[in-house]
């Protein structure tokens, strides 16, 4: 499918989605534990229905309600033969389960899509052999599909921090482990809220863990057992950010975004603060956000250590604001679902903007963007990101592999065109 975007002023609200990486721990951790958990108001899209069926391969039973999803959990009890798993797009239930598979006696192979054999899991791979994992197989830099298998022994292993996805399945399946687990993350832990996330769920579940505040040094007690949960899932920030982002640059006069728990400890709620140093202006009312446009943007320096899935993003808008804004320490974003960092040089670059890309980051300046035919790239984050640059640009903008969006936001096009974009998809 492709997407056709033309100038558009928008209006109105938009009720944001249910966190993916929320619905996936609880899908995951449903599983994990003895008894029945309860999910409610979960995502129901590709990368948490990935999730589930995962979850079921290996010997959960879920039942899909209408605003609840109810998993009965196998305890941790892991299949008595090998098999193996299709995590599809979902790079979060690779990472998980290439943990909890860890603890298996059986070798489990983790496999996916074209674009989940790009993503390197090398480092979390490292991380597991020291606590006694056996990898019998793995693509270059451990890409999938992946072979693994136990017994996990715990003790001590160091991390690398430049992901939460290296360090998060550690910390799922160390309660699993006979011996206590000490885990020592090399340097500076980068997405740092997804890490709280997990840690909430963890506890939630009666798991017991142990963290410094920075997030760098971890102590997890061995055989513990993990207990249901019966949890709502929060509005995923991630998501905000689109229709957020749009509202900053075209709102006419006023868009309300629906659904946003500040209180949640998803990190991508600093995306927030990081438009409101660029002069953007939005009130904030419980779970109501109401966003005007801003008249007058400023470039700034943002870190996106702890945000790298809004880089796509706010690359668009640092299109519109004036002088130069430098999307600073985020190399991460290299491998996520594409190369972020080239992708949004690229496809920007083909509408006009001047933009340049360095090893870890983004250097944007103000643009006058015109459409062009550009490529999502099959990346739900780009394609997104680019059908909000088609809002803002002179004439229309093609985006090529639109049906990315139903990874994480199955109703973006439905909400954006509530909200008055001229937006169209089109079976190719």
């Amino acid at each position: 499918m492709y997407l056709s975007v033309r100038s558009s002023s928008l209006r109105g609200s938009a009720r944001i989605p249910a966190s993916k990486s929320h619905t996936i721990r609880g899908i995951l951790i449903g599983f994990l534990a003895d008894g029945v958990s309860r999910v409610s108001h979960p995502l129901d899209a590709a990368d948490t229905l990935s999730a589930v069926r995962c979850a079921e391969a290996l010997g959960a039973k879920v039942d899909r309600e209408d605003s609840t999803w109810v998993v009965r959990g196998a305890g941790g009890r892991l299949p008595g033969s090998p098999i193996t798993l299709d995590v599809g797009n979902s790079g979060t239930t690779l990472g998980n389960l290439i943990g909890i598979c860890a603890t298996s006696a059986v070798p489990i192979t983790l496999d996916g899509d074209a674009s989940i054999r790009t993503r390197p899991f090398d480092s979390l791979l490292t991380s597991l052999k020291e606590l006694g994992a056996v990898v019998e197989s793995s693509g270059p830099k451990g890409t999938a599909p992946i072979t693994i298998h136990g017994p996990l022994l715990g003790g001590s292993a160091h991390v690398d921090g430049t992901t939460s996805i290296y360090l998060t399945p550690l910390l799922v399946a160390a309660p699993l482990v006979a011996g206590d687990t000490e885990l020592i993350v090399d340097g500076v832990m980068n997405e740092k809220g997804y890490v709280r996330m997990t840690i909430d769920w963890l506890r939630a579940a009666g798991i017991d863990v142990e963290a410094n505040d920075d997030l760098t040094h971890f102590r997890i007690r061995g055989g513990q057992a993990y207990r249901p949960v019966d949890r709502a899932i929060a509005a995923d920030f991630s998501s905000a950010a689109f229709p957020a982002c749009a509202a900053v640059l075209a709102a006419d006069p006023e868009v309300s975004v629906l659904g946003l728990d500040f209180d949640d400890p998803q990190g991508d709620k600093e995306v927030f603060e990081h438009l409101r140093r660029m002069g953007a202006s939005f009130d904030i009312d419980g779970t109501t956000l109401r966003i005007r446009r801003a008249s007058n943007l400023q470039g700034i320096r943002m870190d996106l250590s702890d945000t790298p899935d809004a880089l796509p993003m706010l690359a668009v808008v640092g299109c519109f604001a004036e002088g130069e804004t430098l999307l600073d320490n985020v190399a991460m974003a290299r491998i996520k679902e594409t190369d972020r960092i080239a992708v949004m040089c690229a496809e920007l670059g083909k509408m006009g903007a001047d933009v340049e890309e360095r090893p870890d980051g983004l250097v944007i300046r103000k643009s006058a963007l015109h459409g062009a035919h550009v490529n999502g790239h099959d990346d739900h984050r780009v394609v997104m990101a680019l059908a909000v640059a088609g809002l803002l640009a002179d004439g229309e903008t093609r985006i090529d592999s639109a049906e990315s969006v139903r990874i994480t936001y199955p109703t973006f096009l439905e909400s954006m065109r509530a909200l008055g974009a001229d937006m169209t998809g089109h079976e190719e």
